[in-house]
């Protein structure tokens, strides 16, 4: 049987999907990228669970591609449509998804984290793609990092290989969040906290407009607009929020139990 790459756990409306490799950096390899397709349909599909947090045990995050099996030819078609696989579940699930960098998050590491919504990282995290120096294409962020940071940037990164600091990659929206490493979970916490003052419905609905407004005129879009908000209005979360608002009226924040 197969060592355990990615492990799945779920506390309080929130799963953690642990990338499990720390004696080689949590370095990707076919088993690995299979297991974590597989662990993010699962969350994506668990209607307990609110939001899906990223990670990676040990010193590092992600050391990218796992190169004795690159060099070993283990590495081929399968390897690339798992790990698209294990990318569109997590930018497309109906519900938040969060990373967290810390040590290495280079290559494939870097590549996944730019699929889920928001990225938190360590002052000290080491960002960079290097695959076209490595005689490869950045296979999984190629068709998604130009979103994020405009092309000339995505151009830099990707066939330049340059390594980007932590502040400088929070000011081209790389990542979100840059803090200290004794800082990390106290952060993530407070960023884990906040699903529970935004609707489930509504962060699953806004997701998935934001991602076709890239690719449709919003002209276009009204009826999938109206239909969003029609089950927004159906949904047992503004319900709850209305009947918050009627007995606080000066309550600015919210609570929707988790389950």
């Amino acid at each position: 049987m197969s060592e355990t790459r990615v492990l799945y756990s779920v506390q309080d409306g929130v799963a953690t999907l642990l990338l499990n490799r720390p004696r080689v950096l949590n370095a990707i390899d076919l088993a690995m990228v299979e297991q974590l397709a597989n662990a993010a349909e699962r969350a994506a599909t668990d209607d307990d669970v609110w939001a899906v947090v990223l990670r990676g045990a040990g010193r590092a995050f992600c050391s990218g591609i796992d190169r004795t099996a690159l060099a070993a030819a283990e590495i081929d078609e399968r390897f690339f449509r798992e790990i698209a696989r294990a990318t569109n579940w997590l930018e497309d699930m109906p519900k938040l998804s969060l990373c967290v960098l810390h040590g290495y998050s280079i290559g494939g590491g870097l590549q996944i984290a730019s699929a889920c919504d928001l990225r938190l990282a360590t002052d000290d995290a080491i960002l960079e793609f290097g695959a076209t120096r490595h005689g490869l294409v950045p296979d999984v962020t190629i068709l998604r990092i130009a979103r994020l940071i405009g092309m000339g940037r995505a151009k830099e990164l990707a066939l330049l290989n340059g390594r980007i600091a932590p502040a400088a990659a929070r000011d081209w929206g790389l990542v979100n969040w840059v803090v200290p490493a004794e800082q990390l979970d106290a952060t993530l916490q407070d960023i884990v906290e906040q699903t529970a003052h935004a609707s489930r419905t509504a962060i699953g609905l806004s997701k998935r407009l934001l991602l076709e407004s890239f690719h449709r005129d919003p002209r276009t879009m009204v009826d999938a607009l109206v239909e969003a908000e029609h089950a927004c209005f159906a949904s047992w979360e503004l319900k709850h929020a209305n009947a918050a608002w009627s007995r606080d009226k000066s309550a600015d924040v919210r609570y929707f139990p988790r389950g």
